[in-house]
């Protein structure tokens, strides 16, 4: 006796959305991420603030240099009166009582 042919399964797709979310993501993802990195606020702005920090750095550098300076000179004025001295007649222009000054035109 001929037996009835037996149903054969029907393929199991998965719904539209489970692949198609994905796929929106990663499209959404091409699209946004060099947008977002070559928009003002985004590369250009980066670099511009990494030149910004390399120049304040250098400027902090100097200034450390300059407080080493500084702090040396303080030191030696508290150690030596003719520092201070030094310093009252060269950059102050004081003179001693009874001494004659001497200027010349330039």
């Amino acid at each position: 006796m001929a037996s009835a042919p037996e149903p054969q399964p029907e393929e199991t797709r998965p719904p539209m959305w489970v692949w198609s979310f994905p796929m929106a993501l990663l499209v959404l993802a091409i699209v946004s991420v060099p947008i977002m990195v070559l928009e003002p606020q985004g590369l250009p702005r980066y670099r511009s603030l990494e030149a910004e920090l390399r120049e304040i750095e250098r400027d902090n550098e100097g200034l450390a240099h300059e407080v080493r300076r500084l702090d040396a000179e303080v030191r030696q004025l508290r150690r030596e009166p003719s520092a201070m001295e030094r310093i009252a007649r060269d950059e102050l222009g004081m003179v001693r009582e009874g001494e004659l000054v001497f200027q010349f035109p330039e």
